[in-house]
């Protein structure tokens, strides 16, 4: 068997893992985001003064945000389940240590330390749990589409063949989810006629690089005969076709009908599609192509699994947008946002309620027809995404209240003590500068220049399988492999940012 057809029949035929270790991967993420608060918050406490170097600060980042996800999805994966719990101990004890040692509120009873926590305001205009779930989703996927060619990467986490959830059909998924949350039609200031053709225009601006990265990789993949498993979208379809027709069609839906509208019509779409793929033979169609023998023959055969799963994954666009208007809402008061947890959590009961139901009585999860089921699956999986970093950044702020405020990257700043009528819009030329240093961190540094982060995590995934026999690679030269990709990539993106380069030409 050639090299081309090993790699294929490696990532074939897999069946996903369970909901739960989904859900107990994912909450790594905003654990490792407290644990990298706290050791900044105790460094500051202990010296003085902030971390100022961006060499140590590179480092931390990198050792405490993305080596742990390369660790977890290879020689970890075995005893994932003890991962947040040795995380969540070691941010348990860092707090402890905190509060031991706060300068703040020391004599004050804990009732009272609670009470000023929740009238604390904060920056009403930035929300730093979105952005770090959107860089999540790409560091998260960065990993995964390199891992998964190594023997050490768990199949149970690869993409399912046609039933199941794996990890990477979450992260699909979450990507779509990631970018409806920050679209122009969520952003905008007002929502009159005007301003949502306008949005149009910008998305049709905006996807354009989408299209010809799509194209590229279409080119190169066949010009290299790299290995493709034709199940995922086609022949001749990939993610950034499905990611900018997605984003196209959905900005031309909400000038038809209300942004906030947008949830009936995910509901709709997703419930039609199920019902189109339930009614007629358009589910023996995606499964196994016009003749019933898998053909690839013609356009719409060879690219059916992308053509069609595009009703899916407007839907769960359409239902992103819903949630990114209720969470841009502007808030001030850590109350406000308990109360957005709270709802955001029963949203999620409802959620998986509907899920059990839809994969009883209708049909199982599956990525390759972004059927009903995937829709609810995803929807629920990325809000309790983004639950556990909102939770995160509500205990960060607790954390800096103890020691009256503590500068950390990717997280909320007070706008007005809890105790004091003062208010800190208005800062001096030195703490502005301050920020501006702090603010070059690996989070940071993605978000500003995530496509080109995805685009560059692609290549360099191309380069590695080109040059490697990653298949009978030893577990040693696997880690090497995989931290030097990841440093790699994060060190570019990290001096971009340092340099304020940003790379976008639309």
């Amino acid at each position: 068997m050639s090299q081309k057809l090993l790699k294929e029949a490696f990532i074939s035929n897999l069946n996903g893992t369970s909901l739960l270790e989904i859900s107990v991967g994912l909450t790594l993420a905003p654990l490792c985001i407290a644990c990298r608060g706290l050791l900044l918050i105790l460094y500051n406490l202990h010296y003085g003064r902030p971390l100022r170097s961006r060499k140590y600060h590179l480092l931390l980042d990198f050792t405490v945000l993305v080596a742990p996800f390369v660790l977890c999805c290879t020689i970890l994966s075995s005893v994932l389940p003890l991962l947040p719990i040795t995380i969540g101990a070691f941010c348990a004890g860092l707090f402890y240590k905190i509060y031991n040692r706060r300068n703040h509120y020391i004599r004050t009873p804990p009732k009272q330390i609670i009470r000023d926590f929740l009238k604390t305001s904060l920056e009403p205009d930035y929300i730093p749990s979105i952005t770090v779930f959107r860089v999540y989703v790409n560091v998260l996927t960065a990993i995964n589409i390199l891992a998964v060619d190594f023997p050490q990467y768990p199949r149970r986490y690869a993409k399912t063949e046609t039933y199941g959830t794996g990890a990477m059909d979450f992260g699909v998924g979450a990507f779509i989810f990631g970018n409806a949350l920050v679209c122009p039609e969520v952003r905008q200031k007002t929502g009159v006629v005007q301003s949502r053709f306008s949005c149009l225009a910008r998305q049709l601006l905006s996807v354009w690089p989408l299209v010809f990265v799509g194209l590229g990789r279409l080119i190169s993949v066949k010009a290299v005969e790299y290995h493709e498993h034709f199940s995922e979208y086609g022949v001749h379809w990939n993610f950034f076709f499905t990611l900018a027709i997605v984003r196209m069609t959905a900005s031309l839906l909400l000038t038809l009908f209300p942004t906030n509208k947008s949830w009936i019509v995910a509901v709709i779409l997703a419930v039609f599609y199920q019902l189109i793929l339930d009614t007629t033979h358009l589910k023996m169609f995606v499964l196994y192509g016009s003749d019933g023998k898998d053909t690839r023959v013609g356009f719409l055969n060879a690219n059916r699994e992308g053509v069609f799963s595009l009703y899916g994954y407007l839907a769960i666009y359409m239902a992103s947008v819903q949630v990114g208007l209720y969470v841009l809402k502007k808030r001030t008061l850590v109350r406000d946002w308990i109360e957005v947890i709270c709802f955001l959590l029963l949203t999620v009961f409802i959620l998986f309620i509907f899920l059990h139901m839809s994969q009883v009585y209708v049909e199982p999860v599956s990525r390759r027809m972004a059927n009903l089921s995937f829709c609810i699956w995803i929807v629920a999986q990325c809000l309790i995404f983004l639950i556990c970093f909102l939770v995160t950044d509500l205990i960060l702020v607790f954390t800096k209240l103890l020691v009256n405020g503590s500068r950390v990257p990717c997280c909320w700043n007070f706008t007005q003590s809890p105790n004091t009528d003062t208010k800190h819009d208005s800062e001096p030329t030195s703490v502005k500068r301050e920020k501006r240093w702090l603010s070059i961190c690996i989070i940071n540094a993605i978000d500003k220049n995530q496509l080109v982060f995805f685009l560059l995590a692609n290549v360099m995934t191309g380069i590695v399988n080109m040059m490697i026999d990653t298949i009978h690679s030893n577990t040693s030269f696997t880690l090497f492999v995989l931290h030097l990709y990841m440093f790699t990539n994060c060190l570019i993106m990290y001096i971009l940012h340092a340099k304020n380069i940003l790379l976008k030409c639309w």
